[in-house]
């Protein structure tokens, strides 16, 4: 898989871009507040549909500019053309010319992993951000997985809002937790059956990046820890007090332990950054598994703020990439880029807006 052509129209400082990407190592060289970060956020936009700096359409918008259009052609075993427009009025997604109905038929065009400075809120931030992590992987990995999850979301705000009432229907309440129930039944079971797969993964790629040093165990950690219909009987009375559903998927959290504690309460700073290297690292693997070619890697800045013991650790995924003619997108500075990446690359000058090949 990789990306053949980028077209963006008044995205972040960008009034038009257009260019064509070969296979490969594509280096992104230019000072800070140029527009190389905003290159790979509008790849990763187009693969998942979501800012991985966690901001909505409006803030992607060129400043004075009523919306932004994004698109792309993208080969795998086929070619795709993506077109993307957005606006507070307005929002469009065409995939080879047709409108997008569901987004489980659209997921999975373009796959990419995003390395960046964020991805420490995944050990330092709430359960809520190692959730998304497992829900992400189960998306790009099966179809099924996404509109389960919509299904539950839009069972549990019903139900809250009927918790929230003073006295709320109680057969409509019967309704919406039988919906719940079951849809949060079947999360669970793909949850549970994910972490296996990745633990292992995960384990190794730490053990390359920390020499051995301590031992990283991943652990998936259901609120629900026997049957789900009769763990939310059990809890009405509390579930009056707070007005809301307190057990099920959506409470679930993903525990990253060192050496069987806890790493966000007891891993220093450079463990806690390795762990987030580690996770995006593990997500790459194992789509190149699931799918049988690697996601396009999209690196943001962070190989010069790491020693060469850990920009060591990325070069097998690098050159699994390189060998299966998918693309690395690595932003950095002059100064910062990692010589031990070798010549073999496509250097790009961004530059105020403007992306022009070397």
């Amino acid at each position: 898989m990789h990306l053949v052509h980028l077209r963006l129209r008044d995205f972040r400082n960008y009034a038009r871009l257009d260019a064509d990407f070969a296979p490969g190592f594509h280096l992104l060289l230019g000072d800070n507040a140029q527009g190389k970060t905003n290159v790979l956020e509008a790849i990763y936009l187009l693969a998942t549909l979501r800012s991985f700096r966690g901001v909505g359409g409006a803030q992607m918008v060129r400043h004075g500019q009523k919306g932004y259009f994004a698109g792309a052609s993208v080969t795998s075993q086929a070619t795709h053309e993506i077109k993307m427009y957005w606006s507070p009025a307005e929002r469009k997604l065409t995939l080879d010319s047709q409108p997008v109905r569901k987004l489980s038929d659209y997921l999975g065009t373009l796959r990419a992993v995003v390395f960046c400075t964020e991805d420490l809120q995944l050990i330092k931030g709430t359960a809520r951000l190692r959730r998304r992590f497992m829900d992400l992987l189960l998306t790009q990995t099966h179809p099924v997985y996404l509109p389960l999850l919509q299904r539950y979301a839009a069972a549990l705000r019903s139900r809250n809002a009927l918790l929230k009432q003073h006295s709320p229907d109680e057969t409509a309440l019967e309704g919406f937790t039988r919906q719940l129930t079951d849809a949060g039944r079947e999360l669970m079971k793909f949850r549970r059956e994910l972490l296996p797969r990745i633990a292992p993964l995960a384990r190794a790629a730490y053990s390359r990046v920390a020499r051995n040093a301590e031992g990283l165990e991943l652990e998936y950690q259901p609120s629900v820890r026997q049957d789900f219909a009769l763990e939310l009987a059990r809890n009405r009375a509390r579930e009056k007090v707070f007005r809301s559903t307190i057990i099920g998927p959506h409470r679930d959290e993903l525990l990253l332990l060192l050496d069987g504690k806890s790493a966000a309460k007891y891993a220093s700073e450079g463990q806690k950054r390795s762990i987030a290297i580690v996770l995006k690292m593990t997500q790459a693997e194992y789509l190149s598994t699931v799918h049988g070619a690697p996601p396009i890697l999209l690196i943001d800045d962070i190989m010069g703020e790491l020693d060469a013991k850990r920009r060591a650790a990325f070069l097998p995924l690098l050159n699994q990439v390189q060998t299966a003619r998918s693309q690395v997108f690595m932003t950095c500075t002059e100064e910062n880029w990692p010589q031990e990446l070798g010549r073999d690359l496509h250097r790009w000058e961004v530059k105020s807006g403007a992306v022009r090949r070397m």
